[in-house]
This record gives structure tokens, C-alpha cells and sequence, in this order.
């Protein structure tokens, strides 16, 4: 009697504290949500029934007309072109150059390979600073380049060690058995180990990709040029900017069409679109390969 007393309580002190635990998470996702959601519905919220300051999350009246507006004109196509090359050409060749790397510090047999993991640890620890960096950049001809805002990012410390640790608990046998089968090096890190290692290349071609498409401080710093800023640096400009129009090549009359802050929300949602589009796609890879390397034994 006692025992099923002492069980009862134990289930009503578990039901309390999840739902106790349950509404503080719904609370805090609710402060990340309904943000996001007050964007979405002012960026389609009709010009004739928008007040500034009041706080949205069903329009009496929608519209796409600050859609319309944004995506007129050169000015969001030139950076949208920029974003686009930055992330296409250099997701690859971040993915590709981390797990080469990664590969080859995993094996046994690399010449000096525990000097070269510590000098790779030792770059995660300390970096040479923006000046140099800029330097950098300058002697090599990149400035006002979409490659300054690709390559200097295009093997990173902490993925390589990442991916390092995932090829390290892959079999020997599988290598050893491709060696006996002729397979030369480059071969068996193609055909037999990128295979094996799905989950985890889509989760950091997932994170590369993010990180390219947000690329804004890199592109402040090496580009000049106006349209070959990206679109988030464009963006920026057009958030804090008295007036947006004339970012986004519109007349003064035109862009009285469109109230300020409606234009300024749909700029932010057409920005994150592609990142949304491409996520479902990598997503079922995602929960498995961000575990990857957390594990041993």
C-alpha cells in the first residue's frame, strides 16, 4: 500500500515539474518566435491599414506591395548575385578543404602528424588579428574581391578536428582492404570514405553554407565596390538608413507607397528565404552528423 502510495506521489511530482518545465520552454520559445512571426506579418501588411508601433501578428489587410518594391531595381539583385556567388562557389570548397585536411591528419601514417594537429589546435586558440588579416588579403590581390570574403574562411580549425575525430573511428580495415585493391589515396578519401561520411558533410555544408550567406563583416572589410556588396551588407543599409529608398532604386513618391518599416521587415525575410528553402532538404542529415565526433569507445 505504501509502495503504490510512494508511486502515485512520485508520477504527480514528475507531471508537475514537466509541466513546469514544459511552460518555461514554451515561454522562451515564444520570445524567439513571435519576433519572427511580427516580421512575417508586417512584411505583408497593406499600407493603407499599417500603424508604426503597433505590434502585428494578423493583418486587417495583406499585401505583397513591399515585396514588389524591394526586389525592383539593380541595387537587391546585385547583392543577391553576390550572396549567391559567395555561398555557391565557397560552401564546396570549405566542405571538400576541412574534410581533406581532416582526413589526412587522421592517418596514422602522415609524417609529422602530431605536430600538425597541434598547430591546427593552436589556430583555434590564437588568430593574427583584422591588420594583418587585411595585409593579407591586400598582397594577395583580393580587395574588392568576392574571393576576400571566401578563402580566408575556407578551412576552419575547429571542423577540421571535427571531421578529423569522425575519420578517425571509421574501420582501418575498409582502408586497408581498398590498398590491397589498388585504390590510391585520393581514391579511397572519394569513393570509399566521403560515401561513409553523408551525415556529416551535409551538417557542415549546412553550416558553411549559413556562414558564407551571412558574410558581412569580410565583405565591409575587403569590398569596395557597391554592387559586389552581399546581401547582407545591403540589408544593413537599408535597416538603418533614413531612407530606404535609396537603396532599393525607388522614387521618393514611390517609396511613400510603402511605409518604411514595411519595407525594412521584407528585406530581412526575402534575406533569410534561401537558408529556409535549403534546411528542410539537410535537416534528417543533421540531427545524426552534429553529434558526430561526440561520442567514443
Amino acid at each position: 500500500m505504501k509502495i503504490a502510495k510512494w508511486k502515485q506521489s512520485a508520477k504527480v511530482k514528475t507531471f508537475l515539474g514537466q509541466s513546469v518545465l514544459n511552460t518555461l520552454l514554451f515561454l522562451l520559445a515564444s520570445t524567439m518566435i513571435l519576433p519572427f512571426i511580427y516580421i512575417i506579418m508586417v512584411s505583408f501588411t497593406d499600407e493603407s491599414v499599417y500603424e508604426a508601433g503597433k505590434f502585428i501578428l494578423w493583418p486587417e489587410k495583406w499585401s505583397i506591395q513591399g515585396y514588389l518594391y524591394i526586389l525592383r531595381g539593380p541595387g537587391f539583385f546585385n547583392a543577391l548575385k553576390s550572396s549567391l556567388f559567395i555561398t555557391i562557389v565557397g560552401t564546396p570548397i570549405n566542405v571538400f578543404t576541412s574534410a581533406g585536411v581532416g582526413y589526412m591528419l587522421s592517418r596514422k601514417t602522415l609524417p609529422f602528424r602530431g605536430f600538425l594537429n597541434k598547430f591546427v589546435m593552436f589556430t583555434m586558440l590564437f588568430s593574427a588579428g583584422i591588420i594583418p588579416g587585411y595585409i593579407n588579403i591586400f598582397k594577395l590581390g583580393l580587395l574588392d574581391s568576392w574571393f576576400a570574403c571566401i578563402l580566408p574562411f575556407a578551412c576552419g580549425a575547429w571542423t577540421v578536428m571535427i571531421m578529423k575525430t569522425f575519420f578517425q573511428s571509421l574501420p582501418e580495415e575498409l582502408e586497408e582492404a581498398a590498398i590491397i585493391d589498388g585504390c590510391s589515396p585520393g581514391r579511397i578519401f572519394l569513393q570509399i570514405v566521403i560515401p561513409l561520411s553523408k551525415a556529416m558533410i551535409a551538417t557542415f555544408t549546412l553550416f558553411a553554407m549559413v556562414s558564407y550567406w551571412n558574410a558581412y563583416f569580410s565583405a565591409v572589410l575587403y569590398i569596395t565596390s557597391t554592387d559586389k556588396l552581399p546581401l547582407q551588407v545591403f540589408l544593413q543599409k537599408i535597416v538603418l538608413a533614413a531612407d530606404y529608398a535609396d537603396f532599393v532604386d525607388l522614387s521618393i513618391e514611390e517609396a511613400k507607397l510603402v511605409p518604411e518599416e514595411v519595407g525594412k521587415m521584407t528585406a530581412i525575410i526575402i534575406s533569410i528565404i534561401p537558408v529556409l528553402c535549403v534546411y528542410p532538404f539537410l535537416q534528417k542529415h543533421f540531427a545524426k552528423g552534429v553529434m558526430v565526433g561526440s561520442v567514443k569507445g
